[in-house]
């Protein structure tokens, strides 16, 4: 149900996350090593996308941050490890309800790309999504009890299961 691009994206997160990451060859490499097969070109759009900004770094080297509320900042609490091994994690938070309403707090940078998978799982229980940086409100049909939705979900959410 992911798509390709979705993974390049969630990778590219995970990386300037994790790593201190000053050009664009630099972050290409690194996805290199992750199997994907980018150009610049296409690169220097899922930048745009994501909206990375470059700061300086505690070196005072400019590096890639990703955006978070007010301010660009690089992630601390990431494990530096391999993006293969935090794929599998969604960056879900939590989990709250509020009538046919229900909140998903992520971590920054995650809420897009877990809407987006929530949307193409065309979940019988869910009308729609609407994501920010780390919170998505899902909208649920009318009368859509809470378990069998939380059953459904936990499929894209492996830390409901």
């Amino acid at each position: 149900m992911t798509t390709t691009k979705t993974r390049r994206l969630k990778s590219i997160r995970l990386i300037i996350s994790s790593q201190e990451i000053g050009s664009q060859e630099e972050l290409l490499q690194k996805l290199h090593e992750e199997g994907y097969e980018l150009t610049q070109a296409t690169l220097s759009r899922d930048l745009k996308q994501l909206k990375v900004a470059k700061a300086a770094g505690m070196d005072g080297k400019y590096v890639y941050v990703l955006p978070n509320d007010t301010m660009y900042r690089r992630n601390s609490d990431v494990p530096i490890t391999s993006t293969k091994e935090m794929m599998h994690l969604s960056g879900f938070k939590s989990l709250d309800f509020s009538g046919s309403l229900a909140i998903i707090k992520t971590r920054p940078g995650y809420a897009s790309s877990l809407a987006y998978d929530i949307d193409n799982a065309e979940l019988d229980e869910v009308l729609g999504t609407i994501a920010g940086d780390d919170t998505i409100l899902v909208v649920l049909k009318e009368g859509t009890p809470r378990k069998p939705f939380k059953h459904a979900l936990s499929a894209i959410i492996t830390e409901l299961r």
